[in-house]
Parts: structure tokens; C-alpha cells; sequence
């Protein structure tokens, strides 16, 4: 078999080290994080090799494999590692030039990883709801109306068709065509060579799945234990609040039955929970990493940007809700108005943010499974 000739481009080496993995050359491949990570197969481990692949800057045996993905950023290899190499934080760094690889278009990859776009992101979302607004009349003194009740509320203010729906309904149309392109081209690149049935990936997705909502993985992080707890909590109540959509689409749509509803009413009391279990979920993520910065890092801003839409999604929907409960009028509108901007933001870049992980991640999980890459994992092993 002839040797394999090596290509370094110190080019991404260095995309690499500016997207998040600054202790990159740290790394003198002592093989700890592979040692110590729960996660991690017998046969090729990782995150040993990745770390030499970012060095030298070899992207294709980076971007076509599943272990960027199957790494679940425990921290643990971090934490024990004896240089401060932060394997994790470079993983993450591969993983958000991974996003902007695969999912088009790129240059929207580049917005959601860069500070110095910040203000557009969200000055997009807000000029689109202030041209609904300018639109209605209310910059040129029309007064704003309320319901039949002469109640304050917020379908008076912006009726969901067409104003709030449809908006919506385009990002998600957009963001779910660039997921199926983005996950197409991955997929295509993990199986390259390689012949996989399809009636075994059916199995695999059932099997991911199932691992996914009991959140098997991150049981297995040792060093930061609550991360679980934090996950699942936010995990679960995106489950909360997309079931309350859907019902509240129902009622919109087929009954012709508007907000607001009753507090009593199966949407008010799901979206309530779901809504305070996402704020107590993000403060705790937030919490986590600020208790285990020094042993992990406190993450870049592609992490964080997420992590902060997320928290202002859920304080500014419950404080809209609060504040209309009070005829408070003009901060109600206003916490609105920010509660639109920031749920757009969250979907309309999901396939270019961190939001992303959730499908790349899950499609290497089947991919792994299916390519049996999986079968030797130490806890399974265990097990």
C-alpha cells in the first residue's frame, strides 16, 4: 500500500486558531484527552488525532469524518489536559468552520461568527417588524388597537396573518432548505466509498434519536456533571415551546381561534413551563461555564452569541407576557417587538450559529452507527 502523501495548509491551521482554538500549538500529542474521554472508540480515538489535523491543516480528514461531531465538548479532555491545549475549545473551533463549509450560504456562516457583524443580525429582524409597524400606521399617530374586550394585546398590535406568520414562515422555509443542502453534502462526504443500506440507516435514526431525548452522552461527561441537567432543560422546553406553536397554529388556522388565550387554556400552561424551564435552563448553562471556566474556558463568542439569544428569547417572551397582563403598553410592545427580533434571529440563523450542532451532530451519530464506528465506545464496552 503506498504511503499516504500529507498536504499541510497552514492557511486553515490558522482559521482554526482564530475561530476559537488559540491553544492549538499547545498540543504536543501526549494522548491524555483520548485517554480520558467517556465518549471516544477503541479504533481511531479521538480527539488526539483531530488536534494533529488542526495543526497541520489537513481539512479534509477533518471535515469528513463524524468525530468533530461525536466529540459532545464534555470539557474532560480540557480539563486534564497537561499543556492547557483546550482539545474541546479546538473541536468547537473546527466544528463552527465545519458549519460554514457545508451550509450555504456561507457568507450568513460569517455574520453569526464575528463580532463586528453583531448589529446586523439583529438589525434586519428589527427593521423588517418596524416596516410592519410604519406600514400599520403607527409612526404616523394611528392609535394602536386592542382586542374586543378593549384589552391590550399583541395580535391587535401585529394580526399573525400576515405580519407575524408569514415572516416566519419564509425563515423557517429558508432555514430548513439549507439544513437538508448542508446535511446532504456531509452525508455525502461521510459515506464517500462506502456502501450503506438504507433499510440499516432507519435503525440507526431510531437508535440516535432515542440517545438524543434520554441525553445518554452527557451523562457521561465527569467534569462538569450539571451540564446535563442545563441541557436537558433547555433540550426539553424547545420540545415545550414547539408543541405550544403547533397548538396555538391549530387554533389559529383551523379553529380561527386568536390570542390571547385563557392562562388556563393547554397552550398558555405548556408555553408558561416550557418558558421558565428555558430561562432556568440558559442561567444554569451560563452558571456551569463560569464555574468551570478555568478547567474548560468560558467558550467563544460563536457559543455564546447562541447562549445569549436563547436567555433573551425566553426573558423577553415571559416579560411580553407579563407586562400585557398589566396593560403596561408601552414596554409591553417594546419587549414584543425585542421577542420577535431575537425568536428570528434564533431561527432564521440556526443553520449557521451553534444552533446547527443539533442536526450535524445527530446526522454523525447515524453515520456512526451505521458505519459501526460506534461499537467499541468504552461505555457500551461497560454496559
Amino acid at each position: 500500500m503506498a504511503d499516504e502523501i500529507v498536504k499541510p495548509d497552514l492557511t486553515f491551521a490558522k482559521e482554526v486558531i482564530k475561530s476559537g482554538g488559540e491553544s492549538l500549538k499547545k498540543c504536543y500529542q501526549c494522548s491524555t484527552c483520548t485517554v480520558v474521554c467517556n465518549l471516544t472508540p477503541d479504533k481511531a480515538p479521538f480527539p488526539r488525532k483531530e488536534m494533529l489535523y488542526a495543526q497541520w491543516g489537513i481539512k479534509e480528514k477533518l471535515f469528513k469524518n463524524p468525530d468533530i461531531w461525536l466529540c459532545h465538548h464534555c470539557g474532560d479532555c480540557t480539563a486534564y489536559c497537561p499543556r492547557g491545549a483546550k482539545p474541546g475549545e479546538v473541536l468547537g473551533a473546527v466544528r463552527k468552520l465545519m458549519i460554514k463549509n457545508y451550509s450555504p450560504p456561507s457568507f450568513l456562516a460569517k455574520w453569526v461568527s464575528e463580532p463586528k457583524y453583531l448589529l446586523l443580525i439583529f438589525l434586519i429582524p428589527l427593521l423588517l417588524f418596524f416596516g410592519e409597524m410604519a406600514i400599520l400606521g403607527y409612526f404616523s399617530g394611528v392609535e394602536i388597537p386592542r382586542d374586543e374586550n378593549g384589552e391590550m394585546s399583541y395580535v391587535a398590535f401585529l394580526p399573525a396573518v400576515p405580519w407575524i406568520d408569514g415572516p416566519f414562515m419564509l425563515i423557517a422555509a429558508f432555514a430548513i432548505i439549507c439544513f437538508y443542502y448542508g446535511v446532504k453534502r456531509y452525508w455525502l462526504d461521510l459515506t464517500s466509498g462506502m456502501e450503506i443500506k438504507r433499510k440499516d440507516i432507519y435503525g440507526c435514526i431510531y437508535e440516535t434519536v432515542k440517545d438524543i431525548l434520554l441525553h445518554k452522552k452527557f451523562q457521561l461527561c465527569s467534569v462538569n456533571k450539571g451540564r446535563y441537567s442545563a441541557h436537558m432543560l433547555v433540550f426539553y422546553s424547545f420540545i415545550g415551546l414547539a408543541i405550544t406553536t403547533s397548538i396555538a397554529f391549530f387554533y389559529e388556522w383551523v379553529l380561527q381561534w386568536e390570542s390571547p388565550y385563557p392562562q388556563t387554556n393547554i397552550v398558555k400552561i405548556i408555553g408558561n413551563i416550557s418558558g421558565i424551564a428555558l430561562i432556568i435552563g440558559i442561567f444554569l448553562v451560563i452558571a456551569n461555564r463560569a464555574k468551570n471556566a478555568v478547567k474548560q474556558g468560558m467558550g467563544s463568542y460563536f457559543d455564546w452569541l447562541l447562549i445569549t439569544i436563547i436567555a433573551v428569547v425566553g426573558i423577553t417572551g415571559f416579560l411580553a407576557e407579563l407586562l400585557r397582563l398589566a396593560e403596561v403598553e408601552t414596554l409591553g410592545y417594546a419587549s414584543y417587538i425585542a421577542h420577535l427580533v431575537f425568536v428570528f434571529a434564533l431561527f432564521a440563523y440556526a443553520p449557521h450559529s451553534k444552533m446547527a450542532h443539533m442536526v450535524y451532530r445527530a446526522t454523525a451519530m447515524v453515520f456512526a452507527r451505521a458505519a459501526m464506528r460506534e461499537q467499541s465506545i468504552k461505555q457500551e464496552e461497560a454496559a
